[in-house]
């Protein structure tokens, strides 16, 4: 059997806001999305400490802050034009697909 694609509303470069967990009402830009883990890499969000040894990229080994993934559920994308969190609609116009935000009704880029 065949599995579903599941589409996320959310994509990388989008403005989002932690809804959830310790993170809850922190901003960041999406880094990177994980369609089938359902999560996305937040800039500055959920940061997490990596150990790591001295290697030819890093010089200097020791403990480094990395972004680790958040599951898209706790994540809600900021309008543009009101600058607060909002749901996502889709709206086709000239063949084209736009996501809207419902809050304000604005085209998000």
């Amino acid at each position: 059997m065949k599995q579903k694609k599941i589409k996320y509303k959310i994509r990388k470069n989008d403005i989002v806001v932690v809804r959830s967990g310790d993170d809850r009402g922190k901003k960041g830009r999406v880094l990177k999305v994980f369609p089938k883990e359902g999560k996305a890499i937040v800039e500055g969000i959920n940061l997490v400490s990596r150990h790591t040894k001295p290697n030819a990229r890093q010089t200097q080994g020791g403990i480094i802050k990395k972004e680790a993934p958040v599951h898209i559920s706790k994540l809600s994308l900021i309008d543009p034009k009101t600058g607060k969190p909002t749901r996502v609609g889709i709206r086709r116009e000239n063949g084209k697909i736009l996501r809207i935000a419902k809050r304000s009704g604005e085209v998000i880029k």
